[in-house]
């Protein structure tokens, strides 16, 4: 048995034909191609999966792929071809945040996803909006100082701008 399911991915409009048991994750590296979604644990603790979901942060693998119909979507290919997070980007590249690069889409997101919220986050507060992704060759510290670093800039760029 398969199920029709409509949602909008990266400002895209999709429509699948997908197994009941497919996950978020596998309909969008498998159907869709979008391989920045990346599969680490498939149990939702490594954050290596992390797609926006309605504008939230949600672990693809554990999400059913029907779950996500009628909603929007939003992968790094998405958040990367419209260059929201460009200037992330390039603080993970010049503060060597991001080494194997295995987990540095989940952190990309999880960093973007936190300075929507709260565009001066402290240092602590960083640490625990990475709480739910793993990254086994920084020691997140080089990560805290580009996601950091990104938020004193953006808010010095408003700044100018007012």
């Amino acid at each position: 048995m398969k199920a029709e399911i409509k949602l909008t991915v990266n400002g895209e409009p999709v429509q699948e034909v997908v197994a009941p048991r497919t996950t978020l994750a596998d309909m969008l590296r498998d159907d869709l191609r979008l391989t920045g979604t990346h599969l680490g644990c498939e149990m939702g603790s490594c954050g290596a999966c992390l797609v926006m979901l309605d504008g939230a942060p949600v672990h693809a693998c554990l999400v059913l792929a029907v779950q996500a119909s009628g909603h929007t979507v939003e992968t790094i290919e998405g958040l990367n071809a419209r260059k929201e997070i460009a200037d992330l980007q390039r603080e993970f590249y010049e503060r060597n945040a991001l080494q194997c690069g295995f987990c540095t889409n989940g952190m990309l997101m999880s960093a973007q996803s936190l300075l929507s919220d709260n565009p001066s986050p402290t240092r602590d507060e960083i640490r625990e909006a990475l709480s739910g992704n793993y990254c086994r060759c920084t020691g997140y510290e080089a990560i805290v100082d580009a996601i950091s670093a990104t938020a004193k800039q953006r808010k010095a760029r408003l700044g100018e701008v007012q």
